[in-house]
């Protein structure tokens, strides 16, 4: 007997690490609250590609990915959806992008400190972005196998 299809939806997020400071965003929607590189996984676009376009797209500045940090699933009434939070460094010293657009209104690197006072999106970012300075384990970037 033939299943009906399960609506999915995947995607990317990126905390991008520079010594004692991350890259955070402040968005275009959700509020307009500071939250960090993230955003939907596009038809035919694998997750790191997803990962490395929204860190370009929201920031201005090209990401390397180091791993992975948390891998995410949720079952809901109107489908699935799935997180892969990764974490990365800048591949270049530019400085983040400061002209309004469609993916954010701006970005900047920020301490843990400057974060807390800024009003976020959700308090995960902060979370996630502790739980990579207090050195959580990170998986290899292998073990999440695109085809």
């Amino acid at each position: 007997m033939a299943r009906d299809p399960i609506p999915s939806w995947f995607y990317a997020l990126v905390v991008v690490r520079r010594g004692a400071h991350f890259l955070a965003i402040r968005e275009a929607s959700h509020g307009q609250g500071w939250y960090l590189p993230a955003g939907r996984c596009e038809a035919g676009e694998r997750l790191t590609e997803a990962a490395r376009r929204e860190c370009l797209e929201e920031t201005g500045i090209p990401v390397h990915l180091e791993g992975l940090l948390r891998i995410e699933h949720e079952n809901h009434a109107w489908g699935v959806r799935s997180r892969v939070i990764f974490v990365g460094s800048p591949a270049s010293q530019q400085a983040p992008k400061t002209q309004p657009d469609e993916h954010s209104l701006e970005a900047r690197w920020v301490t843990l400190d400057e974060l807390e006072r800024l009003p976020l999106r959700h308090p995960e970012v902060l979370d996630l972005f502790r739980a990579v300075a207090s050195g959580a384990q990170v998986a290899p970037l292998s073990l999440l196998r695109e085809g």
